[in-house]
């Protein structure tokens, strides 16, 4: 099967892709030394799909196993959500000895991998991603946590997990638009990383949700050495990864959470990277439109909507994790493929390139 190792020492894992491995998950988890109890954390769309088929698995391989479910969308991203699941944890008589499993899409992982950080002072966990964003990114490099009021992720842990397990036939279950926001991520990959996978992508059909197992394998690839390279985002090679989230996480975080999907807000935020990338960086305009025309592939938002202040959405992105002594960390390419940490972008630079969201695209 297409797998990726993700080398960090005692902290190194694998990342296995292939159709049916929810099927196998007792086994593989059993292959990666994990035996204690574990509690399968999961939302209230996924569960009803796949929490029985795990629980019952589980069991064949001789692994207890407790069901916590939460609402399913970004609001349950949040430290009243991750204490409650702590309690019920307790309350179920799991201890340091037990493992988390994270049955979802990012927000879950995000969440369960967070419990797993702080539970018993860091429990092991394992990574089951049943979206694209999940399953291309997400899943994979040990970011974990939850949302504050004043903008995303900024409580949180990194954590490792000890096992991704990827099966592309989850995503079958997905609505069009949450499978399809998906590729945002696997385009801003390409876009930092593997140009020539912007072609490879625009062969696809958005209407197929069974994506070859081979590229949801060379997406966490991507992501597997740049996190190898910068495990905790203090070189400035991770850093690559936030590109189109700057601005992105702004929009995302200026709505009521969940109004505005992750990968829609991050489509804004990379057509926002490119008109900076063009204007700072020399990008070519037609270079920019190869990406600008996969994300509307996708059904993908180019444009701002009007209700949307762009005074709060400035609020919102000073707040961001990547505002680092009043320092901008912006990602911006010079050619598809290249990309650059940049110390050149003003505030006056993001302002006009969120006003730009508000012109239709050429």
């Amino acid at each position: 099967m297409p797998s990726v190792h993700l080398d960090l020492a005692e902290r190194s894992y694998d990342i296995l892709v292939e159709d049916n491995l929810l099927d196998r998950a007792g086994e593989l988890i059993r292959g990666c030394g994990l035996s204690g109890k574990a509690a399968i954390i999961t939302d209230s769309n996924v569960g009803p799909h796949f929490a029985d088929r795990l629980v019952s698995n589980l069991a064949e391989a001789e692994i207890e196993a407790s069901l916590h479910t939460v609402r399913a969308g970004e609001a349950s991203k949040s430290m009243s959500q991750a204490a409650e699941l702590c309690g019920e944890l307790n309350r179920a008589d799991h201890d340091r000895a037990s493992f988390v499993i994270a049955l979802g899409g990012g927000v879950v992982g995000d969440l369960a991998g967070f419990v797993a950080a702080i539970f018993y002072r860091g429990v092991p966990f394992v990574q089951i991603p049943t979206t694209i964003v999940a399953q291309v990114d997400s899943s994979a490099g040990g970011k974990t946590g939850v949302n504050a009021s004043e903008g995303k992720n900024l409580i949180g842990a990194f954590h490792q997990p000890r096992l991704v397990i990827v099966d592309p036939l989850t995503l079958d279950t997905l609505p069009g638009r949450e499978y399809r926001e998906g590729y945002a991520e696997a385009i801003k990959h390409a876009a930092i990383r593997d140009a020539a996978m912007i072609d490879d992508l625009n062969t696809l059909d958005p209407g197929n949700q069974h994506p070859s197992a081979d590229l949801l394998a060379r997406n966490l690839a991507i992501k597997a050495r740049i996190v190898e390279e910068d495990e905790r985002e203090t070189s400035g090679t991770r850093a690559l990864l936030n590109f189109g989230h700057t601005i992105g996480h702004g929009i995302e975080a200026s709505l009521p959470y969940g109004a505005m999907l992750h990968g829609e807000a991050i489509s804004l935020g990379i057509r926002a990277a490119l008109y900076l990338s063009e204007k700072i960086n020399g990008l070519a305009a037609e270079q920019s439109q190869r990406i600008l025309s996969l994300l509307e592939k996708f059904q993908l938002p180019l444009n701002l909507p009007d209700d949307i202040s762009t005074e709060v959405i400035m609020d919102k992105l000073s707040r961001d994790k990547k505002f680092s002594g009043g320092h901008i960390k912006f990602v911006l390419l010079s050619s598809p493929g290249v990309a650059e940490v940049s110390s050149k972008v003003t505030l006056d630079d993001i302002r006009e390139a969120v006003e730009h969201l508000r012109l239709s695209p050429a």
